[in-house]
């Protein structure tokens, strides 16, 4: 019996179909000269922030910004405009940051906190800026991966 039932023949003949359709990998890394142009990252584009909208990062402390994401569920030092739920956004390398913070303060709830986790894909624009006066400047969109996690409160029943 054929394991492969065909699946390698089909791949193997859509990945070349798919090689032959892209440029020339020398002729985009020529383009892309790091002693030519100079790579600026804008930021990503963000929704109108919230009140309750926690954007994590990788330059931030963990610890700072669990106690932030604590501080919004418990409404502060007077205990008054507690938020009944917050959302924690994490885009790339903070992903898993994102999620440890999620699951730290549903852990430290002792059941009466949940979440519900969405990821997404979120577009970025980098600029490249040439470092002479004879090219044009350049600008490349690549794809990055992101998540949206609800941390709310449960009502007891």
């Amino acid at each position: 019996m054929n394991k492969n039932c065909g699946w390698g023949r089909y791949s193997s003949l859509r990945a070349r179909s798919m090689a032959e359709s892209r440029e020339p990998r020398g002729a985009i890394e020529a383009e892309l000269d790091p002693v030519e142009y100079t790579l600026r990252k804008r930021l990503p584009h963000r929704l109108p922030r919230r009140p309750n909208d926690i954007y994590v990062n990788m330059k931030t402390d963990f610890k700072a910004q669990l106690a932030r994401c604590q501080k919004l569920l418990d409404g502060g030092a007077r205990g008054q405009n507690a938020c009944t739920e917050i959302y924690i956004h994490g885009l790339g390398l903070a992903i898993n940051r994102a999620i440890n913070i999620a699951l730290q303060l549903q852990a430290g709830s002792f059941g009466s906190l949940q979440v519900a986790a969405n990821t997404s894909t979120v577009e970025l624009v980098d600029e490249l800026e040439p470092e002479t006066d004879t090219r044009e400047p350049l600008t490349r969109i690549r794809n990055n991966s992101a998540i949206h996690i609800r941390v709310f409160r449960i009502t007891p029943k």
